[in-house]
């Protein structure tokens, strides 16, 4: 299980979804979320599922990454629909025992909430499999830029997240060789019931908490001895420009967004 999270891998290509300025796929991102909680039919989930499509198969990213995303979450996947599906007042689908409860609203509700979840999910890992943490650190520092005004501490925090996102595989990592260790020295963490695996799972924070302090001290020594102050006084190696092919990506959104708005305001 823990060898399928795949947040925060960073996919490295030279299509040209890659190429994008990283404040353009924040941006595209964002539009993307929007047009998919403003999706309320058939016509316009598939226009966003089309959009989805189009972006994987031109960033190449292997759609076994993006499905391998998913497991991790399939537990809450399937609770929302369940919830929806049991707990939406309409019309019964049947009068027999347990599909009385089940109605046709509900039945609408929870392949909505299945389809608006997985593709949320596959749409933002999208994100982090085309975008190296340095350049989204970036695009995000200058997409906030404005606040710096108000002496919010925007590029601390764009570096925090950023740092957050990399050392996730690697947290994931050091969990998988702890959870091998102790399992070669005779722990059991896969059988009894929930409760019994989740104390059984107890000795691996300690460890794993230590690891992570760890490689915190170390690599804020590393970025002391880099002279690292914060974002006051630094430049940018590469300065992000937007090129022509940004333009039209992010202005595709926008259409994208507004149109699926002003379907839905129709009713389609």
């Amino acid at each position: 299980m823990l060898k399928d999270i795949t947040l925060g891998q960073f996919f490295p290509g030279n299509t040209i979804v890659h190429r994008l300025d990283p404040r353009t796929k924040i941006l595209a991102v964002v539009l993307y979320i929007v047009a998919l909680f403003s999706a309320n039919s058939v016509l316009t989930y598939a226009i966003v599922m089309v959009a989805l499509t189009v972006s994987i198969l031109v960033s190449k990213v292997p759609f076994r990454s993006l499905t391998k995303g998913l497991k991790p979450i399939i537990i809450i996947v399937i609770f929302t629909a369940v919830m929806n599906l049991f707990f939406t007042k309409g019309t019964p689908v049947c009068d027999v025992w347990l599909l009385r409860h089940i109605t046709w609203e509900g039945l609408v509700a929870a392949v909505k909430m299945l389809l608006r979840i997985v593709m949320l999910i596959m749409g933002t890992f999208l994100l982090t499999y085309t975008t190296s943490p340095i350049a989204l650190t970036d695009g995000l520092e200058s997409l906030l830029g404005f606040l710096k005004k108000i002496k919010a501490p925007i590029h601390e925090l764009s570096m925090m997240m950023s740092i957050a996102l990399r050392f996730i595989p690697t947290l994931i990592e050091e969990t998988d060789k702890i959870m091998s260790a102790q399992k070669a020295r005779g722990a059991d963490f896969e059988s009894g019931n929930i409760f019994r695996r989740a104390k059984a799972l107890v000795p691996i924070l300690v460890p794993l908490f230590i690891s992570a302090f760890r490689r915190a001290d170390e690599l804020a020594t590393a970025m002391e001895c880099r002279c690292y102050h914060g974002g006051e006084g630094r430049t940018a190696l590469h300065v992000l420009r937007y090129e022509r092919a940004d333009w039209l990506v992010l202005g595709g959104f926008i259409v994208l967004a507004a149109g699926i708005i002003v379907l839905g305001r129709f009713g389609l």
